[in-house]
């Protein structure tokens, strides 16, 4: 791997593939927070006198140009929080592109159009995917790859492009993988993990990973309720993968078995509907009605939570806790991310919704050790697997 410090880019055009797939509302930006993870890269890059044509994604269109998923304004944010013009072309590819990116000069900036407007990007067939790649490197002279939210896909300009262009890793692919190796290589104990979401198969993989490393494995979030269920308690109308309770019972079982201390809690919060404006109310996990749903952990467990992340030196946190986005079920969430604050040692926040959640209920990222820009990418590298991606720039 190339160091993007020593690359030479100087008067040169980059691609630089960035992850700036950041939340909008009404073409309003909600959290800009990958935005400004990519900044460091934009500006050595600018300080080095290159010529910049940045290509990203938003959202998945599938292959088709969706007004609502344009990253136009992404390149307004972006020129303001640079404080300099961001061009942005309305194409992924095409003749106008290749013109606006020609006539670039040093320290200037090209944003593309989405990147998953051309359905080549994310096609499963090697040969569309290089045609697209051949396309994106004849606009530059190299490549950086920054865009670690995407590294665990094999797309045409995460993974085909790269092998085309002399290339380096940008500053925040460096960073996000220095953290993980954190967390896999050798980490400071005692370790904590703790999982929410939606689905304990989103999650199995990285569960049957870290149980041969964490000391602490904590579940909240939707798929709690599995765990409840493989455990015979009545879960009313919660949310429930029925085919995964066998497999949560054997995790069940192999968290005893190599002396894993697993946390679930031990009071719900819960409600007739899935509505913020549903009236929730707090039961024993031994007494959820059949006819409520669980929604939160309860004060109880989230006490418990935060005392076991408090005490590790080294945690990771991916999936809220419950349903952070209704005031009423936000709680469980914000003391957990309370109790992240206060570790020791490194507290990771593993992207996605988790990020959204900490920024959401009024956490900077400065409270936490550090805050990945990719929850999947995370979650992919701590199964053990190969991320395409990374493994295109060497690493």
């Amino acid at each position: 791997m190339s160091d993007l410090v020593d690359l030479d880019v100087v008067g040169k055009r980059v691609f630089l593939r960035c992850d700036l797939n950041v939340p909008l509302k009404d073409g309003v930006i909600k959290d800009d927070g990958r935005i400004k993870a990519s900044l460091p890269t934009i500006q050595l890059l600018l300080a080095k006198g290159a010529r910049i044509v940045i290509a990203a994604h938003l959202g998945r269109p599938k292959g088709e140009a969706k007004p609502e998923l344009s990253l136009a304004p992404v390149a307004q944010r972006l020129s303001e929080l640079l404080g300099q013009p961001v061009q942005f072309n309305a194409h992924v590819v095409g003749d106008v592109v290749s013109d606006a990116a020609a006539s670039l000069l040093p320290g200037e900036i090209l944003l593309l159009e989405n990147i998953r407007f051309s359905a080549a990007e994310t096609s499963k067939d090697e040969a569309e995917r290089q045609v697209l790649a051949k396309e994106l490197a004849a606009l530059a002279d190299v490549y950086v790859g920054d865009g670690f939210g995407a590294v665990h896909r094999k797309h045409a300009s995460v993974y085909d492009l790269p092998k085309l262009l002399p290339h380096a890793a940008g500053l925040l692919v460096s960073a996000e993988v220095e953290v993980l190796k954190k967390l896999t290589l050798n980490p400071t104990r005692p370790y904590g993990v703790v999982l929410g979401g939606a689905k304990v198969s989103d999650k199995l993989g990285v569960i049957e990973n870290l149980l041969n490393k964490v000391d602490v494995l904590a579940i909240g979030g939707g798929m709690v309720f599995t765990f409840l269920a493989a455990q015979g308690k009545e879960i009313g109308t919660s949310l429930v993968e029925a085919q995964m309770i066998d497999v949560v019972k054997e995790i069940i079982a192999s968290a005893q078995s190599k002396g894993v201390t697993l946390v679930l809690p031990s009071d719900i919060m819960v409600a007739p509907a899935f509505a913020a404006e549903s009236a929730p109310t707090l039961v024993d996990v031994d007494a959820i009605p059949a006819d409520q749903m669980g929604l939160d952990i309860g004060p109880v467990s989230a006490a418990a939570f935060a005392h076991e992340i408090e005490k590790c030196a080294t945690v990771f946190w991916n999936g809220p806790m419950g349903v952070f986005e209704f005031a009423n079920f936000a709680a469980g969430t914000k003391t957990v991310a309370t109790a992240l604050t206060k570790v020791s040692g490194i507290s990771v926040v593993g992207g996605g919704d988790s990020a959204a959640a900490v920024r959401a209920l009024g956490f900077a990222d400065s409270d936490f050790g550090y805050i990945s820009t990719g929850g999947g990418a995370s979650l992919e590298y701590l199964e053990g697997k190969e991320l395409p991606g990374l493994q295109a720039l060497g690493i």
